[in-house]
This record gives structure tokens, sequence and C-alpha cells, in this order.
């Protein structure tokens, strides 16, 4: 606020409205794994709407949608790398003993709880499914 910058101020107050109306919705004080998943759920609505924007060639709302995706990458822990998360990957196959992609969920389920708000998810899907189909 003092900064006067406006743009960033609103991608804030954005945040707290969302964790604020699930705080309502569902009557009971988020913790910070909520947190992250509001957060989370956030940036996908933000990239999906920059897809949307940039296929209707409205490069105004595109730039003001990375904007506040920006903002909100900012209140994430840091991304793991790719090899970390091949090893995560490799951790939970052993654990949970996959050996194929019907064991998917399995492992899926075991990943989000260790990579949650570290990893993008869609990205671990991919590789979980890449990994057990060959």
């Amino acid at each position: 606020m003092r900064a006067r910058d406006s743009a960033r101020l609103s991608a804030i107050r954005l945040i707290l409205a969302a964790i604020k109306q699930r705080e309502v919705d569902e009557r009971i004080e988020l913790g910070d794994p909520d947190v992250l998943s509001v957060l989370e759920k956030m940036i996908k609505q933000r990239r999906e709407s920059i897809a949307q924007f940039e296929k209707a060639a409205r490069t105004d709302l595109v730039e003001a949608e990375k904007f506040e995706l920006q903002v909100l990458s900012g209140y994430l822990p840091q991304q793991l790398g790719e090899a970390e998360i091949q090893k995560e990957i490799n951790s939970v196959i052993a654990e949970v003993g996959a050996s194929g992609v019907k064991d998917m969920g399995k492992v899926m389920a075991a990943l989000k709880s260790r990579l949650a708000g570290k990893a993008d998810m869609g990205k671990v899907s991919a590789l979980v499914k890449s990994r057990l189909s060959g």
C-alpha cells in the first residue's frame, strides 16, 4: 500500500478474498496446506485464462493475468527441479510397489501430500505416467 503499487495490491486482495471466502464457505480456519491449495487453484485459473485470452488475441488481459500469476507464485514455496521431482517419484513408486499405469492413482495420492505447493501436479502426473508406462 505504501509503495502505491495498485496492481500488486489488487492481486494480494484477491488472494485474501479467496482465502476468506473458503473459510466462510467451509466454516473453518485454513491452515498452511489449505492456503497452498487455494493459491494453486488461483494459479491454475490464471494459466487457463492466459491461454483463453491468447486465443482471443487480448494482449491487455494476458498481461494483467501474467502479472497476477507472478504475484501468486511469489507466495508458493520454492519449486522443485525436475531431478528432485524424479527422485520423489522413484521413491514413492518403490514404497507403493507400483508396477504399471494401473497403480498411478496410488502414486499420485502419495505424491500430492509430499509435493503440495512445491511442484505443478499436472507436470508431475505426466512424469509419473511416462515412468509407469515405460
